[in-house]
């Protein structure tokens, strides 16, 4: 009996011993169950909202809106706009130019920020766009709530200015030239207007280095000593990028915006380009719209101009081209050749070199602080526009004395130009005295500056006196646009035209002072966008302007013109801060000029060689290629601007042959970097095309073809008749070895 009592003891032991353990498991089971749905549930939620993994926010969201469109203009006979050179017109596409367009709505108001491919925005392609907004939408869309920014592509087709002197460097008013901005900027403006919807917005800001280098810095180091040492340096490196997503956290759009010129496509290039900040957008877009051709997908990348006034993305520097020698650095000459052969290069072997390099290093780092955005902006929006005189505008300079701006004018150093393009004559930069040999010339063919123009100008020596040249409209716009608009704490400043480095940062402390008068924008963030609404050329420090190096000379308004803006914008900041827009005058309007002159020719027929067609293959393309390569076909061709409205369209498409479906799929157009489309003018109204197609690393293996299209003009009973051509190389193959086992 003892025995049977300690077994059942011993058994029950077991059995006890046995329940605690299982009790311990179920529980750590139950725990690392637990623990594992949290984590999956966290790691679903991360995966959801990949783009921001942000908490759901806890204010009312912004209506969000983005849009992209085609607004490249006529590829041929047509001036390219920026470089003022006479010999370069447009004979093809590198890249297409778009507009994207970004509305943002905070239930009570709304703001609509375009970036377009283009050297700048025009008074006239504005004005244009407004009334066609107008139309649309009425009231909705005003010159108020608009900003239009140019990304200050040199390489786009001019013709879309009211100005005399803008008019004579490019070509006149050239209706297709304008049409073709005018419709691209209103359709993306509709595009981001139809897809509206809730969404967030995120901020973030950074430095990109070995992107920009100052092409005036003796100019620069004018400024006061004290001021320039607030700074690491005299360009701005920072990087301001805004995130746009939906409510789901998946992303939609972004702006950025740094400050540097678009002049990595020099001026000895004849195809309309977007440069660098446009190879920016088309690498984020590319990247956003997997699979889709450029200027396709929802997500959209705009990259906009700041202040660059005195910045050039050829950071090598200027050299003597015909001794390999340093420019001089006061003038930028050279000792043989002058200034024409003092030019900056970099930092590629050429200028689509450096336009990779410069347009990649902007989308690297646009893209690392797109993907860390989590500062989240939030709050109402703001917006104040004023006309303004600029040719008379009282500034208080201290407690006892005042100034004014000036009638427009150009100096000597104007014709001079820049180390990114010089003048073809000889003049220099930091002229501060007249050429009697140049002056005389000028008074006999367009009359002598004003005494008061003169003295107003000092220490510049006019060249143009452009204010007081009214045949046979003015030379220079008067009245210009002022405007700001903020969405929370993020404050556009709208600039129009080239701000100098130290200009820029003046004029965004003095709106940031502002605006921080108020709590609701602090800390604000306040960006540049350059090259708005209307182009008045340069504005430089008064320090600067006293060099009179091409910007300074470029200052149209004189000395005192930053100070004016630096006033008129402040007025507006103020009035957003304090919420008083309302009580601002809106200032006197701008013309619209009507009979604008057009010094481009209409297209004469086009004739092909005897025996042929047009879109006949010249020079064929070789059996094979391998990755890396460049394929080169060459066509009977007819003058491109005979398409008319080439927008949504393409000369070109590079295809491969699909073996399952037995279909050609098109994986370029002329929208790509990797093609180039270039139209050369022969004898006789005949032309070729050449059509370019560099062969990326990561092109997959197979049958390829290029295909040319376009529209020759032909007379048939004395009346004009366009008429679709197409032509096609031969099949050929991109492998990548040449070599089999």
């Amino acid at each position: 009996m003892h025995s049977s009592l300690v077994d059942r003891m011993a058994s029950k032991k077991l059995v006890c011993g046995c329940g605690v353990s299982v009790t311990i498991l179920s529980i750590l089971l139950i725990l690392m169950t637990a623990a594992c749905t949290v984590l999956l549930i966290f790691m679903f939620a991360r995966e959801t909202n990949s783009d921001c993994g942000l908490i759901p926010p806890d204010h009312e969201p912004y209506l969000i809106g983005v849009g992209r469109a085609d607004c490249t203009g006529p590829a041929a006979d047509v001036p390219l706009m920026g470089y003022a050179n006479s010999q370069q017109t447009a004979a093809g596409i590198h890249t297409r130019l778009f507009s994207r367009a970004f509305i943002v709505d905070d239930g009570k108001r709304r703001v609509v920020f375009v970036t377009a491919d283009v050297g700048m925005i025009s008074q006239r392609l504005r004005l244009e766009v407004l009334q066609a907004l107008q139309v649309k939408y009425g009231d909705l869309y005003r010159q108020d709530n608009v900003v239009l920014s140019g990304t200050h592509t040199h390489c786009g087709p001019g013709g879309y200015f009211q100005y005399t002197l803008f008019m004579i460097s490019s070509g006149g008013y050239i209706k297709g030239s304008i049409e073709a901005l005018v419709n691209g900027i209103v359709k993306s403006i509709d595009i981001a207007h139809n897809s509206m919807r809730p969404g967030r917005i995120f901020r973030n800001r950074g430095e990109l280095d070995d992107s920009s280098l100052n092409r005036s810095p003796h100019s620069y180091l004018n400024n006061p000593a004290e001021e320039r040492d607030r700074f690491d340096g005299n360009t701005d490196k920072q990087v301001v990028v805004l995130k746009f997503t939906d409510m789901d956290g998946d992303g939609i759009g972004m702006i950025s915006w740094f400050a540097v010129h678009a002049v990595s496509m020099n001026y000895t290039n004849r195809m309309v380009s977007s440069d660098n900040m446009g190879y920016a957008s088309y690498l984020l877009e590319q990247d956003k719209n997997p699979g889709e051709l450029p200027g396709k997908g929802g997500f959209v990348a705009g990259f906009s101009s700041s202040n660059l006034g005195d910045v050039s993305p050829n950071i090598k520097g200027p050299i003597c081209m015909n001794t390999g020698l340093p420019c001089d650095y006061l003038n930028s000459s050279c000792p043989i050749g002058g200034t024409k052969m003092c030019k900056a290069f970099g930092p590629g072997e050429d200028m689509f070199e450096s336009t990779r390099i410069i347009g990649h290093n902007i989308y690297m780092k646009a893209k690392e602080l797109y993907a860390n955005a989590v500062e989240e902006v939030t709050g109402s929006i703001n917006f104040a526009h004023q006309w303004v005189n600029m040719t008379d505008v009282t500034i208080k300079i201290n407690s006892t004395h005042t100034a004014s701006t000036c009638k427009p004018a150009l100096g000597h150093s104007f014709a001079a130009g820049t180390t990114d393009g010089g003048g073809d004559l000889n003049f220099t930069q930091g002229a501060v005295e007249g050429d009697p040999f140049w002056d005389g010339i000028r008074d006999a063919l367009l009359g002598p500056p004003s005494n008061q123009t003169k003295e107003c100008h000092h220490p510049k020596p006019i060249l143009f006196s452009t204010g007081e040249m009214n045949i046979p409209w003015p030379w220079h716009p008067q009245i210009i646009d002022v405007q700001i608009i903020t969405i929370g704490s993020t404050a556009i400043v709208a600039v129009p035209g080239e701000i100098t480095t130290m200009a820029g940062r003046r004029l965004r402390e003095a709106v940031r002072e502002e605006l921080e008068l108020v709590s609701d924008f602090r800390p604000v963030e306040v960006v540049i966008a350059g090259l708005s609404n209307i182009y008045t050329h340069y504005i430089t420090t008064y320090e600067e302007y006293q060099v009179q190096r091409y910007e300074g000379a470029s200052t149209i308004f004189g000395p005192h013109t930053l100070s004016a803006y630096l006033q008129k914008y402040r007025g507006l900041a103020r009035a957003i801060a304090e919420d008083t827009v309302s009580d601002l005058p809106t200032g006197p309007e701008p013309p619209f000029f009507k009979d604008l002159f057009s010094l481009v020719l209409p297209t004469p027929v086009d004739k092909k060689p005897e025996n042929s067609n047009f879109g006949d293959v010249l020079q064929q393309v070789y059996p094979a290629y391998r990755q890396g390569d460049v394929v080169s076909v060459t066509f009977v061709a007819a003058n491109p601007r005979n398409t008319g409205d080439i927008r949504d369209k393409t000369f070109v498409t590079v295809e491969i042959f699909d073996n399952r479906t037995g279909t050609w799929d098109v994986v370029h157009t002329d929208a790509s970097w990797e093609t180039r489309f270039h139209w050369l003018k022969g004898s006789g109204e005949q032309s070729n095309t050449t059509v370019e197609w560099h062969i990326p690393p990561t092109a997959p293996s197979g049958t390829y073809r290029i295909k040319h299209y376009g529209h020759y003009k032909e007379r048939k009973n004395f009346l004009p008749v366009i008429t679709p051509y197409e032509g096609s190389s031969d099949a050929f193959r991109v492998t990548a070895s040449f070599y089999y086992d």
